[in-house]
């Protein structure tokens, strides 16, 4: 299974929610289907998507939070599972993109390889009720859409290729990204609470 693949299947169900991305191929796969003004690009802050979904998803409990993750990002900020199951914001859904290396930074085999640590087991034991395991693109799109539907804190794992973009740069640079990205944000929650 290819996260550009997934990320494609859930390209419509983003458009009203706020979307968290670590930095690298993830962002740029994300980007490359079209950008948004709803969506933040965490670029050169490897492990901390995490923590900045869960200040969003705290402070705005009226928007729906998504935060797409990988690997390695998770494994750098360990921490950030016990704390989301702490807080358990209904508001969030994680999606972690395992695909087993260090592909942004260079294409190092992570702890997930060969099954040495299971990030879904992690999420499980640090106390998150809804986790979700996934290596196929259909059970990708169901726990992707359960998650969605349901009013509580959705941890998934999604299995896939260590592959990806053919090319990496953005137009819209982080700072700009973060000025549109809060603009975005203030306009959409003063609709959504008058």
């Amino acid at each position: 299974m290819k996260r550009a693949k997934c990320i494609e299947a859930i390209y419509s169900e983003l458009q009203d929610k706020l979307v968290v991305t670590i930095m690298g191929a993830c962002a740029q796969e994300l980007y490359d289907l079209g950008h948004c003004e709803n969506f933040f690009y965490l670029e050169h802050a490897m492990g901390l998507a995490s923590s900045i979904g869960l200040g969003l998803a705290l402070n705005l409990p009226h928007e729906r939070v998504v935060v797409m993750d990988g690997d390695g990002s998770v494994l750098m900020n360990l921490g950030t599972l016990t704390t989301l199951a702490r807080y358990h914001p209904p508001n969030l859904t994680h999606i972690i993109f395992d695909n087993g290396s260090l592909l942004s930074t260079g294409g190092f085999a992570s702890h997930t390889t060969a099954g040495i640590t299971d990030l879904a087991a992690i999420a499980r034991g640090a106390g998150i009720k809804n986790v979700a395991l996934v290596s196929t693109p259909f059970d990708f799109i169901e726990a992707t859409a359960d998650a969605f539907e349901r009013n509580e804190l959705s941890v998934i794992v999604a299995k896939v290729e260590a592959v990806g973009p053919d090319h990496y740069g953005m137009d819209l640079k982080l700072p700009e990204n973060a000025f549109r990205f809060e603009r975005y944000i203030k306009e959409h929650s003063k609709i959504r609470t008058e």
